[in-house]
């Protein structure tokens, strides 16, 4: 069975959700992080989440946070 375009948004949704309470809990904050509003808008696919932009700091503290995790 199908996703509808409202589940599959939601799960986009939750994901982001997700994904920024992981980043937050290591001290990483992405203030782009989102669902993109045009694969959101679209039929049949799932929405992407976009990561957007970081300045230096943003990228070396979830490199950090990526290489404490292994």
């Amino acid at each position: 069975m199908a996703l509808t375009s409202e589940e599959r948004l939601r799960a986009a949704e939750e994901a982001v959700r997700q994904l920024r309470g992981g980043l937050a809990e290591v001290g990483v904050t992405l203030p782009s992080l989102r669902v993109d509003p045009l694969t959101a808008a679209g039929d049949g696919t799932l929405p992407l989440v976009e990561l957007g932009r970081c300045n230096l700091d943003t990228a070396l503290r979830l490199a950090a946070a990526l290489e404490a995790g292994r």
